[in-house]
């Protein structure tokens, strides 16, 4: 039940063998800038794979045409393909296309001195608006504690240990495995306050290669799964500086045994929009959220805080009367 997107067998060793070699050339040279400026190999990898699905159609269904030399009706034409028999969202057109315009405008303002007089035309061409196609999870307070519960008493002690640190942590998918045993040494919880803070900074999105590097906090919440993991760990023998020796599969395992637990489908950035929602419910101040999480923007609290303002309404509309800061209106 975790959450799916429509993936199709678009590329093939065959059809990838068949594209145009200029397209190629061109492709692996926008490649080779993009690490040329720092950026990370998975940002690589996502636009090596978009320029290969874009240069598959190309070949089955526009001749094979150079990039160079394709017109914006023909960028119009692979909108409405990948929408209408691909069955693409327009979140998912959007990133590929994305993709092809970054290409486009590197033609342009880098190789501008070998091929003359070309225009990136792909964001001329305009995008259909982005529609919501997932339904988005909100996961509740005794949600989690039901999804921890049963996680250990189904002896699950790996999965219930990963579960608490997104829940606690707040930590991408990605970021939970890059976790160390040492991170959760009682040396390491903060004085006077209730976190474990790590050591050293670990590696979370973020341009170029290294991402950005945070310092990460988990509320403490997390030690009693966290210590179960760890004497099973002991049980069996297991070694490793990291807390996780698994695989992103493995955690997309996790994933789909959390969402039978659930009864809907339950992935890990869920658990983001959790916590930060949980911190805003008791009281936080933003400044104090938003440094929890290391964003660089204020705007990303509104983006993650679940919370209806309806849900705060009980603290200021009473029986007594409409509560300020220091008065109720029947007071003034």
């Amino acid at each position: 039940m975790r959450r799916t997107t429509v993936y199709n067998l678009i590329t093939n060793e065959e059809n990838l063998s068949r594209i145009n070699k200029k397209n190629i050339d061109l492709m692996n040279d926008f490649l080779d800038y993009l690490i040329s400026i720092d950026r990370s190999p998975t940002t690589i990898h996502g636009y090596k794979n978009d320029l290969e699905i874009f240069f598959c159609w190309n070949l089955e269904n526009n001749d094979n045409k150079y990039f160079i030399d394709l017109t914006k009706r023909e960028i119009a034409k692979f909108q409405k393909y990948a929408l209408s028999e691909w069955g693409w969202s327009t979140n998912r057109l959007s990133r590929v296309k994305s993709v092809l315009s970054s290409m486009s405008n590197y033609i342009e303002n880098i190789l501008d001195d070998e091929i003359e007089n070309y225009r990136a035309i792909v964001r001329k061409v305009e995008s259909p608006v982005k529609n919501t196609v997932r339904e988005k999870t909100i996961i509740t307070d005794d949600e989690v504690n039901t999804i921890l519960n049963t996680l250990v008493e189904q002896k699950k002690y790996q999965a219930a240990c990963l579960f608490a640190l997104a829940a606690f942590g707040g930590a991408r998918k990605s970021e939970l495995l890059r976790y160390k045993v040492s991170y959760f040494d009682d040396e390491n919880i903060m004085p006077d306050a209730a976190l474990y803070r790590t050591p050293e900074k670990i590696q979370t999105k973020g341009r170029g290669s290294n991402g950005k590097m945070l310092t990460k906090y988990t509320l403490l919440d997390f030690k009693k799964y966290f210590d179960l993991w760890m004497n099973e760990r002991k049980e069996k023998g297991i070694e490793g500086e990291y807390i996780f020796n698994i695989s992103v599969g493995t955690v997309d395992y996790y994933a789909d045994v959390i969402s039978e637990i659930l009864g809907r489908p339950f992935y890990f950035h869920s658990l983001r929009h959790f916590l930060c929602s949980r911190l805003f419910r008791i009281g936080l101040p933003s400044d104090i959220i938003q440094e929890y999480f290391g964003w660089s923007s204020a705007d990303m609290l509104n983006i993650y805080n679940d919370n209806e303002a309806s849900d705060s309404f009980g603290k200021y509309f009473t029986a007594d009367g409409i509560k300020g800061s220091d008065a109720t209106i029947n007071d003034l």
